[in-house]
Formats: structure tokens, sequence, C-alpha cells
């Protein structure tokens, strides 16, 4: 196998991508898109937003991966971001750079590759826009041009969200390590430790602006039953693909967690329980109204949510408390329901 080398610049390109202040963040709704867009337009199994850091590739968005990262020195990327142009591996099998690479000989079984390099605003590569298939093929200048225009849009998007009031407060507020400590490396979404931060920090934003910080419980019904009947690796696909609706059905500013297991809590500013109310509706049919696809079958997956208005000298703890008791009235009432907490 082949590693690929540092590039010359490696320490300025480093500097730019940790500027960027996206990596060991949540997964964003709109790249998701873009990366479901990219797996159906070519037709592959894998299509993924990779950034090459230090000694690991670390996606931002992927479509038919479970792992969130892997090392750099296995990576196809790590090879593409050496050149302006896009790298198209058509048969593994028959490059002797990638022929024994461990992704080639094993899951996820890499055959065909092709990655167009990220760049941000002063050409330094970040990493790159891939698809992926455990079948080799080839790409026609029509297809090419297409990675290249997908690609464009990415880097754009990447340089937008930089300048962005939000990535400036979630620079001020949490360092890279500490954001990998409350990242969950499944869902990508917040964990437990990332509520308990942002429980203040929104609690103090809602006073400021005159809102209410609703919290909304969110259990996925009957999950154990997934995991006995299909297998655990389609109960992580199951939670991968509920956090990723949960995430494009709320608002961009809404905090959105896994509090553990198939359990999730997000954290919205409105103005009354009505409006809490209607986020939890749209979350419940977004998970409801289209079946999960897994490896060999469907699976029609419905979630139950219990929502609570934070009240006046109110601990988050208790406001949670009683979100999580309507939870449980939801499930005692039938499931695939939201219900407001007295």
């Amino acid at each position: 196998m082949l590693s690929a080398p540092l590039p010359a610049n490696e320490a300025e390109r480093q500097q730019a991508l940790e500027s960027l202040n996206v990596l060991d963040t949540p997964a964003d709704p709109y790249l998701d898109a873009l990366t479901r867009l990219a797996r159906d337009l070519f037709g592959v199994k894998t299509a993924l937003i990779s950034l090459i850091d230090n000694e690991r590739q670390w996606f931002k968005s992927r479509q038919g991966l479970e792992v969130a990262e892997t090392p750099r020195t296995v990576s196809f990327c790590a090879h593409a971001i050496l050149q302006d142009t896009p790298l198209v591996v058509e048969d593994s099998h028959r490059d002797s750079r990638f022929c024994d690479n461990p992704i080639v000989l094993r899951a996820p079984h890499v055959r065909f590759y092709a990655g167009h390099p990220l760049f941000d605003a002063q050409q330094q590569a970040l990493g790159t826009l891939c698809l992926i298939d455990p079948a080799p093929r080839r790409l026609d200048r029509q297809e090419l041009m297409r990675l290249r225009d997908l690609a464009y849009v990415v880097q754009g998007y990447l340089q937008l969200r930089h300048c962005a009031h939000q990535a400036d407060d979630l620079r001020d507020a949490l360092s890279r390590e500490q954001r990998k400590g409350m990242l969950d490396p499944l869902t990508q979404l917040w964990n437990r430790a990332g509520l308990l931060h942002f429980l203040p920090l929104e609690q103090a934003v809602a006073e400021r602006s005159g809102l209410q910080l609703g919290l909304i419980y969110c259990d996925l019904d009957h999950f154990k039953r997934v995991n006995d009947e299909h297998g655990h690796d389609a109960g992580d696909h199951v939670l991968w693909e509920s956090a990723r609706r949960m995430s494009a059905t709320v608002r961009p500013q809404d905090v959105v967690t896994r509090n553990g297991g198939e359990e999730f809590v997000i954290l919205a500013l409105v103005k009354d329980d009505q409006e809490l109310l209607l986020i939890a509706e749209r979350i419940r049919l977004a998970i409801a109204s289209q079946p999960i696809v897994l490896e060999h079958t469907q699976l029609q997956q419905t979630v139950s949510l219990g929502c609570a208005l934070l009240g006046p000298g109110e601990s988050s703890g208790a406001a949670l408390k009683r979100a999580d008791q309507a939870l449980y009235r939801a499930k005692h009432e039938g499931r695939n329901r939201s219900l407001l907490a007295p």
C-alpha cells in the first residue's frame, strides 16, 4: 500500500483547515442533501465530504458509510488533495497504489473512487467531495463536469459558513478538543455533554430575546425490535438516518442532540407551546412519512415526542424531566405522537 506523502505546504494547509472551524462539528443538513444528491446522481454506493486532518480523514457528510473517520494512511482522498484535478481510480485492484489497501481488501471494499479536491479561498486543499463504489467503473467527460460543479458548491458553502456569525459564535464558545468530546460519532449530533453545555447558553439567549426555551424529548418507537430482528448495523443506520431527518426538519438555530441510545433532545427557542408542538410534529412526520431503507428491506420507523417549555425559575433538569414524562405519556397512549407537558 502506498500512503500519500504530505503536501509541501502541509503546515499552511492544516492551518487553513483549522481556521474553517468545521472539524468535529455536527452534521449539516445542507451538505447531507448534497452528498445524497451526488450518490443518487452517479449511482454509487457511497458519497462523502472528506476533510484531511493531521492523521485522519474526517467525514463532514457521508452517505453509504457508517464510520465517521478513517486513518489518513489508508485515505484515497489524501492522494486526491495533492493535485488540482479530480483523482479517478477506475479499478483499485489494478492500481498499484491501492490494490493492497485495507479499505480495498476489507469493508467498505473500495473498487471505484473519484475525488474532487476542495479548496478554500486561498486555494489551500481541505479535502474532497468523493464517490466510492464496490464495483469498477469510469466517469465520462460530462460526469466529471458534474462532479466538478458539485465540488464547487461544497467549497462555496464551506466558505459562506465560515463567514457566518454562527461559526464565529461556535469558535468563541468551544475549542476543537471540547467539540470532539461533545460529538456523537455515530449520528454526528451533539451528545449528552453537548446538551448540558448548550442548555444554559440557549436559556440565556431566550431571556435576552424575550422568547421561551422549548425542550423536545424524542424516543424511537420499538427500537429494540430493530436490533433484534435486523441486527445492530441496521439499528445504527436507523439512528443515523433518524438523526439526519431531525436535523433537516428543525430550524438552523435549533440544537439537536443524542441523549443516549435511541433518545434525542432538541432545544428550540419559541414564542409559545403551540410553536414548540409544531416543531415536534414536523419531526414526527419526517421520521414516519418515508420508510428507512436498509440493505435488504425497508423499515417503517416512528417516534414519540414529549415537549416542555422551561418555566420561570425552573431548572433545566426539571424541565427535561417534564418533557420526559410527556414522552412517557405519548408512548403509553399508543406511540407515534407528540404531547405537551402540563
